[in-house]
């Protein structure tokens, strides 16, 4: 039986710290973050950029000012392995889907290995889907699942830059398994998969329409 539908909703930058990740975007799309604040539950901030109608770029970092979670942050960023390479620079690290039906959704993808819980930024609601340990299913290249509190999308607040997204691509050791359960979410022409390769390491990569051309994000 099919799942609920979801649709792509943010692409997620990591970074070592926000200013690193604000600089990163800054210098490869040509334009400010603006927007973001604080996760007081994970102990992280963020800024955001819109890419368009319903989508847009987080860049997400620990903050040192926030108080450690009882739980694993989201994205892995407790992991050791992952701090130490945004050390080098930021790096797109997975995406985001929205759904309204979130409560069926994500068991059926993480193997109920998930925990749902509600959130908050400032005056935004939304409920989020957390795997056990903070992991990124499929590597990154599947989606972590939010579903928004709001009739009103967060980028309909947000300042157009006048970014769009074009394209998300992503590599993997076993795209078949990844497309399967992207497939299953009503997400088959969100992302591309393609085998691990010289040309391709694995991760992701996006391409976006920006005001200095087209700019590929990784």
């Amino acid at each position: 039986m099919r799942l609920p539908a979801a649709v792509l909703d943010h692409l997620v930058v990591a970074a070592y710290t926000l200013d690193q990740g604000m600089a990163y975007v800054r210098d490869r799309l040509g334009v400010p973050m603006t927007g973001g604040g604080m996760h007081t539950a994970m102990g992280t901030h963020n800024r955001v950029l819109k890419l368009g109608h319903g989508q847009y770029l987080e860049v997400i970092a620990i903050d040192p000012k926030g108080r450690r979670p009882d739980s694993p942050r989201w994205f892995n960023l407790d992991d050791s392995g992952l701090q130490s390479g945004l050390k080098i620079r930021p790096r797109l690290i997975t995406w985001v889907a929205r759904t309204d039906a979130i409560d069926t959704l994500a068991p059926g993808i993480f193997n109920r290995h998930v925990q749902v819980r509600p959130m908050q930024r400032d005056s935004l609601r939304w409920r989020f889907a957390f795997t056990d340990d903070g992991s990124m299913p499929g590597d990154g290249l599947i989606p972590h699942l939010i579903q928004w509190e709001s009739d009103i999308h967060p980028t309909e607040k947000m300042e157009d830059a006048g970014c769009r997204l074009l394209n998300l691509e992503g590599a993997h050791i076993d795209p078949p398994s990844v497309q399967r359960v992207v497939s299953s979410m009503g997400l088959d022409h969100a992302i591309t998969v393609h085998p691990v390769s010289k040309q391709r390491p694995p991760g992701l990569l996006a391409k976006i329409k920006t005001p200095i051309g087209v700019v590929v994000l990784e």
